[in-house]
């Protein structure tokens, strides 16, 4: 097996060949990052050509790496911890109410939490409405930062416990969750390691370790007891689970990925085969963002923005002219014709 190879395995695998449901995409994917809805939803809308569905069977919640994924609604029990899980009590040290401007106190905590999930009961509500709600019963203006705080705070907390979850299509809401049991630690940790290594493989275990924010032992521990095929290239082992995805055709010309993309995301940003490493600040900015990228021929190009019908290309060297015209191309089929492209 070449890099050629396994780029164009990666490729097949992701549904950037060939199509898959949205569902199956997210689920396969261990989840699309989605703290920015619109970002997620293009990463769906170039695999699935179901994506008009929109967010039904699908939920928003914090997973993986502490950050906001789109998932199928049957995947609660793999994500939930069954530690903590629906329970309203708030004692105990957590990264929450470790902080020093954090005001709730457990007791008025658990007071509050009845009070949004009682609201939520009648049906989902905005996070205005659940402010309002809590402020008419006398939440304080900290209490409120604490609670209502833009990173998360105390509803990050319910949604990590399995008593709610957001709408999949970006909306700032919440809605009460369905009751489920969640899996055992390690039964969770042994699933998601083998949807990784069916997915985003060939990869190696850095990888695996890069995207989960773990060990890199811990994930060989997982490894150690899937199924995988081997593969050695350039003094680095290739690992892949199961019936690789069958390419049909050879590499896309052109594809406009995502920001926070899952090919980018799912692999170390360093030893990256679709970027170079000259140009990984030009995608991955020093604030964390993952800026939506330009894939030429299996490469990165360049990086991509789209404001109305105008669409900016920031190249990172050259495109010959053929290649710009399967940009247009490809423009042309995700966002309809006369849409004015422009590489800089």
């Amino acid at each position: 097996m070449e890099l050629e190879e396994i780029r164009l395995q990666r490729l097949a695998n992701h549904g950037l060949i060939s199509p898959m449901g949205r569902l199956d995409a997210a689920r396969r994917l261990c989840g699309i990052q989605a703290q920015f809805a619109s970002y997620a939803w293009h990463a769906l809308r170039i695999r699935c050509p179901d994506v008009e569905k929109g967010g039904e069977g699908l939920v928003r919640n914090w997973t993986l790496r502490g950050t906001m994924h789109i998932f199928p609604e049957s995947d609660l029990p793999l994500y939930i911890r069954a530690e903590g899980y629906r329970s309203n009590e708030w004692g105990g040290r957590n990264f929450w109410n470790s902080r020093p401007d954090w005001a709730l106190e457990p007791g008025r905590q658990s007071r509050f939490t009845e009070l949004i999930l009682a609201a939520l009961a009648e049906g989902p509500k905005s996070r205005d409405e659940l402010r309002q709600l809590c402020r008419a019963a006398g939440m304080t203006p900290d209490e409120e930062g604490s609670m209502f705080h833009p990173w998360g705070g105390g509803l990050r907390q319910l949604c990590e416990r399995g008593f709610m979850n957001c709408p999949a299509d970006g909306k700032k809401a919440f809605l009460a969750a369905p009751v489920f049991e969640p899996l055992p630690e390690e039964e969770s940790k042994l699933e998601l390691a083998r949807r990784y290594f069916e997915a985003y493989g060939p990869a190696t275990v850095k990888d695996a370790a890069y995207f989960f924010g773990v060990s890199q032992a811990e994930v060989r521990r997982y490894l150690s007891r899937l199924p995988v095929s081997a593969h050695e290239l350039e003094g680095r082992t290739y690992f892949s689970l199961g019936a690789a995805a069958q390419p049909q055709g050879g590499i896309p010309r052109c594809i406009f990925l995502a920001g926070f993309d899952p090919l980018l995301l799912g692999y170390e940003k360093r030893e990256s085969l679709f970027l170079r490493p000259e140009d990984m600040r030009g995608i991955f900015n020093l604030a964390g963002i993952v800026y939506p990228a330009l894939l030429i021929d299996g490469r990165v190009a360049g990086r991509w923005n789209k404001k109305g019908r105008r669409l900016r290309a920031e190249l990172f060297s050259p495109l010959p002219r053929s290649a710009r015209a399967a940009a247009e191309a490809a423009a042309a089929r995700l966002w309809g014709e006369g849409l004015e492209l422009e590489f800089v």
